[in-house]
């Protein structure tokens, strides 16, 4: 066993962080309250190289392994959620279901310009009525003289709205008891984006909801073979949950930052508030549980870039670094006190910008069906 990280990672680590510390923070107050989607940055980190770690060089990627990708994801969101999650829902779920399951064609066509940051990717698997249930998909695809006839819609898709975005790639029933996966090219004609969606947290983050009537693409826009979209989403979530894993452990560090510095600024009693045992304890507590998360993220990444089954070790690191980062940003926020519930104070958009992480790429209660699931209960 070894928890050295290599110099490239540890290079990646101090790079990402140095952007978001410089670049990122000063304006993600900003970007929340205005509900402003950060176009700059992600140019910025489209030129860092960020925007397709995982994805081969000849595809115009970083070719870094999954760990590496866990780090830059958990420096962002240690910093800010929403630039975090535009560049991870990119790379996790619109770029990296071309790369593993698309034709070398379709690799030619798409995937250099989304990994190289140029454009934006989404994926749509959540519609109004299927959620959790995420086979229960209504949305379906008829093929008509070489062409894919899309009808429905799906709801909760991140990055598919922007100026920059390029492609979705949407389940949708192509037969009975059928799922497949296709890519639908933005400007697609049928295919309608709605306004801006808005949420609790993650403002500046692009949260749409699609509707497909009578959309027409390619017979060649279909995502590996017909009738295994199924698989394919399930597997493209397994890696999801790494990500999402990792802005959970990226969340709770961030706010464990800012209560750690507030606690030693405030004074009360006549001696900064760190100088207490329950905030001493509370602290305590918390960095023990991050550095708990961390490794359980970077143990789900390790196995799945050894190639080993890694399903359940995303879930329990997804499950984990869900319920840590409630209980770290809940308790950085009281050390706050009565500024905690201040909008400009950094703890009370990193406390909304939480509940997410225990609901996206899987809620709490569908882990631990997961988990029960590869227990073989």
């Amino acid at each position: 066993m070894n928890y050295e990280l290599t110099d490239e990672q540890q290079l990646l680590r101090s790079t990402v962080r140095e952007f978001a510390e410089t670049r990122v923070a000063p304006v993600a107050e900003e970007l929340d309250r205005e509900s402003r989607f950060p176009y700059e940055l992600v140019g910025e980190m489209a030129d860092l190289g960020l925007m397709g770690i995982p994805i081969p060089e000849e595809y115009g990627g970083a070719g870094a392994d999954t760990v590496s990708y866990a780090i830059a994801v958990e420096e962002l969101t240690r910093i800010d959620s929403s630039v975090a999650i535009t560049m991870a829902a990119h790379t996790s779920l619109g770029t990296m279901p071309i790369y593993l399951f698309g034709t070398e064609e379709q690799k030619q066509e798409w995937l250099p310009g989304l990994a190289s940051g140029e454009g934006l990717a989404a994926f749509g698997l959540t519609e109004p009525n299927a959620g959790s249930d995420a086979g229960a998909t209504r949305t379906r695809a008829e093929l008509r003289d070489g062409q894919w006839i899309v009808n429905g819609s799906k709801i909760f898709i991140t990055n598919a709205g922007t100026e920059i975005s390029t492609l979705v790639t949407i389940t949708a029933q192509t037969g009975e008891n059928e799922i497949s996966n296709i890519i639908v090219p933005n400007g697609t004609s049928g295919y309608e984006i709605s306004a801006p969606m808005h949420k609790l947290g993650w403002h500046a983050s692009d949260t749409r909801e699609l509707s497909f009537e009578d959309c027409a693409v390619p017979e060649g826009n279909l995502l590996g073979p017909r009738g295994k979209g199924f698989t394919q989403f399930m597997e493209i979530l397994d890696g999801g949950r790494i990500s999402v894993a990792a802005m959970g452990v990226g969340l709770a560090q961030g706010a464990y930052d800012l209560a750690f510095t507030y606690a030693q600024e405030r004074q009360q009693f006549g001696r900064p508030i760190s100088k207490f045992q329950a905030v001493q304890f509370a602290l305590a507590d918390m960095s023990t549980e991050i550095e708990a998360g961390r490794q359980l993220v970077y143990r789900a990444a390790w196995l799945k870039d050894q190639g080993k089954p890694f399903g359940l070790a995303a879930a329990q690191a997804k499950l984990y670094t869900g319920l840590l980062s409630n209980r770290v940003v809940n308790a950085a926020l009281q050390i706050h006190g009565g500024y905690g519930f201040m909008q400009e104070f950094a703890i009370s958009r990193l406390f909304r910008d939480q509940k997410i992480l225990e609901i996206g790429e899987g809620t709490n209660e569908v882990q631990r069906m997961v988990i029960a699931k590869q227990l073989g209960l």
